[in-house]
Formats: C-alpha cells, sequence, structure tokens
C-alpha cells in the first residue's frame, strides 16, 4: 500500500498494480490478510464498491482464498483455492427436500498434511480440515437427502453443499435423475470419458488449474538429473556399426536435420502457398471409408486415411492456425478443414490472440512471436466412443505422431519449426467456444521461416 493510495500485489518478482482507493478502503483492505467477510463490501456504500473493485481485482489475477470457518473460534473448517482465474464463490440453492450426490470426476486426496477435495470439471479446490466433513463427504458417495444429514451442522453443511453444487463437484439429482451414476453428469458428452483421462487433460495443461506449468525444476534438490543417455546394460555386445551404411533415401539426412527452431525471420514469413503444400504433406485427408458394424446392432463407423499414423484410424485431431505473419493470408484464427482442404476464418479477438501467441512464445523461450501457431485439438469422443482406459493416452500418441509429421515436412520444405509443450485449454475455449471436454488443445507447434544465423563481416 502506497502512501498515495496505490496498492499493489507482488509475489516473487512478479508484480500487479491494483490501482488507487480512498485512505478509508485502504484500512479495510488491511483486514485481507487475516481475512475480510463477504458480506462487509456488499453494500452500497463508496468504501464497499471500493473493496468489491479491489477484491474482484485480486479475484482475476488469482491471488484470493475464501474461508468457511467455525463460528465459534474461527478455525478454518474450509479453504476454498481458486483453480481459474475468474472464480468467484456462487451457492446453489438446495432445500431440505433435494437430494445430492457427489459427482464421478470428485476425488479427496492428500496434499502435504492437508485433504483437498477436487474435481477437473471445478473452478476451484476445497482444503478440508475438519474430519467431519471429509466423512459427510464420504457419505455422499450415494445420493442423500438433505434433511437427513447431520441436523447439527446443517446451517454450515447447507452452505458447503451450495458451493459444491454450484463448483459441479456435487450433482443436485431430479426425480428422474436416477441414481447419479455415469450418465447422469448434466451433459451427455461426459460419459464418454474415464475419470483418470479428464484429471489427466485437465492437470497437464494450463487453463483449469493453479499449480506450477512448465520448467520448475520442482525436484532439483531432492535428486540429482539422470544422464543423457542411460548407462549401457552389463555382457556382451553387438556392434550395429559394422552393418551401417547409408541407404539409397533422403530420409536419414532429413530426420538427422530435424531440430526446433525458435527464431523466425519475420521480414521473410511463410506464403500461403507454403502453408497450404505443409498441410497437403502432413494432415489432408488421402481418402475416406466406411467399416462394418463392430459388433451385432452396432452402428456403421466411417474412417479417413491421411499422411500420419493414428489409433484405430480414428483421426481425431483437428487443426487450429493462429495466423500472425504469413504473406497472403490475414492475421487471425482459422480451422483447417481436412476434408476439403481450406480454411475457415473463426471470430476471436485480437486481445484473444495476443494472449494465445504469447503465451507460446514464453513457453518456447522464444526472442519473438511464431510466424503460425498451430493448436492441435482432439474430437475426444471420437477415440473414448471405442477404447476404454487408454483414450487419453491413445490421443497423445497421436499428436506425437503428427508432430514429428510437422519436423519432418517443415525440414524438408526449408521452414522451422518447434513444439510447443502446453496450452491454455480455457482460453482456447473462449475463442472458439467449444467446451473443453468436447474438443480440445492437446498440442501445439510453432510454424515459420527460421532465421538464418547472422554471419559477422
Amino acid at each position: 500500500m502506497q502512501p498515495d493510495g496505490n496498492i499493489a500485489a507482488s509475489l516473487g518478482d512478479y508484480s500487479v498494480n491494483l490501482g488507487q482507493f480512498s485512505e478509508a478502503a485502504l484500512d479495510r483492505a488491511r483486514h485481507l490478510d487475516t481475512g475480510l467477510p463477504l458480506a462487509s463490501f456488499a453494500g452500497k456504500g463508496i468504501v464497499a464498491r471500493e473493496i468489491d473493485a479491489l477484491v474482484h481485482r485480486l479475484a482475476r489475477q488469482g491471488l484470493l482464498e475464501y474461508r468457511l470457518s467455525s463460528p465459534r473460534d474461527e478455525r478454518d473448517l474450509v479453504v476454498i483455492e481458486p483453480q481459474v482465474p475468474d472464480y468467484w464463490p456462487r451457492r446453489a440453492k438446495l432445500g431440505s427436500r433435494d437430494t445430492v450426490v457427489l459427482s464421478r470426476f470428485a476425488y479427496l486426496r492428500r496434499r502435504g498434511n492437508e485433504m483437498v477435495l477436487e474435481s477437473p470439471r471445478a473452478g476451484a479446490l476445497f482444503r478440508i480440515g475438519d474430519p467431519a466433513i471429509a466423512a459427510t463427504l464420504a457419505a455422499l458417495s450415494q445420493p442423500q437427502k438433505i434433511g437427513k444429514l447431520d441436523r447439527k451442522a446443517l446451517s454450515f453443511n447447507l452452505l458447503l453443499l451450495e458451493l459444491l453444487v454450484e463448483s459441479q463437484i456435487l450433482l443436485k439429482l431430479d426425480a428422474k435423475g436416477g441414481d447419479g451414476l455415469r450418465v447422469n453428469e448434466g451433459d451427455g458428452n461426459l460419459v464418454l470419458w474415464d475419470f483418470h483421462d479428464l484429471v489427466f487433460h485437465t492437470r497437464s495443461t494450463e487453463g483449469r488449474q493453479a499449480n506450477p506449468v512448465g520448467a520448475a525444476f520442482s525436484y532439483a534438490s531432492a535428486v540429482p538429473p539422470l544422464p543423457a543417455v542411460r548407462p549401457p546394460w552389463p555382457g556382451s555386445k553387438i556392434d550395429l556399426r559394422e552393418f551401417g551404411s547409408e541407404p539409397d533415401s533422403l530420409f536419414p539426412k532429413l530426420s538427422r536435420e530435424r531440430h526446433s527452431t525458435r527464431d523466425f525471420d519475420d521480414k521473410h514469413p511463410v506464403t500461403l502457398c507454403e502453408l497450404a503444400q505443409f498441410l497437403d504433406t502432413t494432415a489432408r485427408v488421402v481418402s475416406e471409408w466406411k467399416s462394418e458394424p463392430h459388433f451385432d446392432g452396432g452402428p456403421e463407423v466411417t474412417y479417413s486415411t491421411r499422411p500420419y499414423p493414428s489409433a484405430g484410424s480414428a483421426y481425431e485431431l483437428e487443426l487450429y492456425l493462429a495466423v500472425s505473419n504469413c504473406e497472403g493470408l490475414a492475421r487471425g484464427l482459422y480451422h483447417y478443414d481436412a476434408g476439403g482442404h481450406t480454411l475457415a476464418a473463426i471470430s476471436a479477438s485480437a486481445q484473444q490472440l495476443q494472449a494465445l501467441s504469447a503465451a507460446a512464445q514464453f513457453a518456447m523461450d522464444a526472442p519473438g512471436q511464431p510466424q503460425i501457431l498451430i493448436t492441435i485439438a482432439a474430437r475426444f469422443g471420437r477415440v473414448s466412443w471405442k477404447y476404454s482406459s487408454i483414450a487419453y493416452a491413445l490421443i497423445l500418441k497421436d499428436v506425437g505422431s503428427l508432430i514429428q509429421t510437422f519436423y519432418l515436412a517443415a525440414t524438408d520444405m526449408g521452414l522451422g519449426g518447434c513444439a510447443i509443450g502446453t496450452t491454455d485449454i480455457d482460453l482456447f475455449a473462449k475463442m472458439t467456444e467449444l467446451e473443453l471436454h468436447i474438443e480440445g488443445p492437446v498440442g501445439q507447434f510453432a510454424l515459420g521461416r527460421g532465421k538464418k544465423p547472422e554471419i559477422p563481416g
């Protein structure tokens, strides 16, 4: 808090300015480090409005937690930790006759010395500080009527249950809701998801969790790094170098020249003609065909063939191109129709495009933004309709095959490319208006003309 009324939030080397406030608002804001009741700034007074603005700015930066405390001793019973920047605690309406059950995606686990309740569908996780609450949650693995819960703690439980229903950790069952099992999650597309797949999808990407992502070197102080090349197994060996010879093929040269390019020549960007050739070589549909039903009474299934391998010929991957600098193609977001070999423009704001490209630049540790950023998205149901337990793993294997195909094609064309290890699934969902569990990002690849190293005169 500055003498002129400005407030900034700092965490390590990161700092964000939150605005200028009155002296009265500064006095009240000092209580934020111990806790400020939401009701204390719910009014229409000037100071209340200032605090409300300050708190929402903190929330957008992911810098707030929300405490549910015991009225007797102010002990934290539950602490809500937001996982998305726009989370704000909201309550669903529940009555004593309502029936609730835990979502099949909800899980309670140990984190350090704490117990946390979370779900890949929720915008926040709930840190549980009271064993009695954990016991109540365990009982909700089966549908329970609100009126039959422990009445001694019902007033608090009702508040918590309403927060959990709004976060989709709990489901409110209607008269036709059945037993709350697989098909009754309120969204038919979730039927296609196994629990571990949706957890992995949301917890190994950005946008739906608040954990550190990327090269954090979290275990550097605990264990030494593994060697680049595995130590050889003991025993006798067969030296394959005796059989080595250069085959009559360009492939060995191409595969050995493949490398990641992070610095692009914006004075000589990739052209639309080159982009068309790149997509034709790597991702265009070569043929389409139909199969007989896989089981009695099953439907006929359509398939396609493309230049890269895909598990079960599902070809669930879709390409979305964020174009920043391409000769002959306007800046914007495009979907590549692999069947028609066409690009379709998608309405996305300049701010969203900038955020997507800037995140890719940061992830690559590059001096500039990629000329074309290809986001690889998956139509998840295309794989999970057939495969159980391994659906998401198969999708990631397909991503690896496609990215290697991208690398080889770029190398062959004299272009540069770089695979990117993370992407913001929530930002992509906002840009495309696609639900993240229906079609969402599983990989990214930067494409452009690599900058040639300068030769000193």
